[in-house]
């Protein structure tokens, strides 16, 4: 099997298995890991009943408490690797990424020579929906921020709706990613443009969520704002790649 959906989840039992029989009824064969921090909401509970309605395609990886968004993806990377999956795929659980455009993602590393493809709502064509104004200036103004910061030509570098080949995970050092909240999808994106990988973007459309809450707090905004000045400091010493 060549496609891993990786879905993170933290009580989203209100949204878990719609988003799981949207990406199953796709017409490009994914398979889906869910990552779940414990929900005390019997999140976990609602992917195994499901388990025998997609058997082979529906994994869980169940952890013990919240650790947070960047450790669950790099679990679910190492899950994959482990199982030879040759695309990965970073995507929410509240529809907030359209699962339709996971086909076009793919399209971007398989078919048109992208080695990371990130869903962007700030190029050409991208748009976000149902987001307060306040919200639209803090997430513009941060990716503003990280490509001065950083010079990655990037327009969207905190997106979660990401697909990365294989080669790329192999590449870089995961014990080298340091950050857990949206400083995580910066730092996944440089280290991997630092590394010489072309890092393209596919227009999309990201909804706010409809059920259940928004996991965005102020340590996780401060998180991304340090985290900026800390990866390019870094940048200067050492490398993202695997054995330097």
């Amino acid at each position: 099997m060549s496609n891993l959906v990786i879905i993170p989840t933290y009580n989203e039992r209100e949204n878990v298995e719609a988003i799981l029989r949207a990406v199953f009824s796709l017409p490009e064969p994914f398979h889906v890991l869910i990552v779940d921090d414990g929900s005390p909401d019997g999140t976990a509970g609602i992917v195994r009943g499901l388990q025998s309605a997609f058997p082979g395609q529906l994994h869980l990886l169940e952890r013990h408490g919240k650790l947070g968004l960047g450790t669950a993806y790099i679990a679910g990377f190492r899950w994959g690797l482990e199982r030879d999956y040759a695309y990965f795929f970073e995507m929410d659980a509240d529809f907030s990424h359209n699962p339709s455009d996971l086909i076009r993602l793919l399209a971007k590393c398989r078919n048109e020579g992208a080695d990371v493809a990130v869903g962007s709502r700030y190029v050409r064509g991208g748009q976000v929906e149902n987001w307060p104004a306040d919200r639209i200036i803090l997430s513009y103004g941060a990716s503003l921020y990280t490509r001065i910061m950083l010079w990655m030509p990037v327009a969207d570098p905190t997106a979660g709706f990401i697909c990365y080949r294989r080669e790329v995970l192999q590449a870089i050092d995961l014990e080298r990613i340091r950050f857990v909240g949206y400083a995580f999808q910066i730092e996944m994106k440089y280290a991997a443009y630092t590394l010489g990988f072309k890092v393209r973007e596919v227009p999309i459309t990201f909804k706010d969520r409809e059920k259940g809450q928004s996991k965005m707090s102020l340590k996780i905004i401060r998180e991304a704002v340090l985290g900026v000045l800390q990866m390019h400091w870094r940048s200067w010493f050492r490398s993202y790649r695997k054995g330097a």
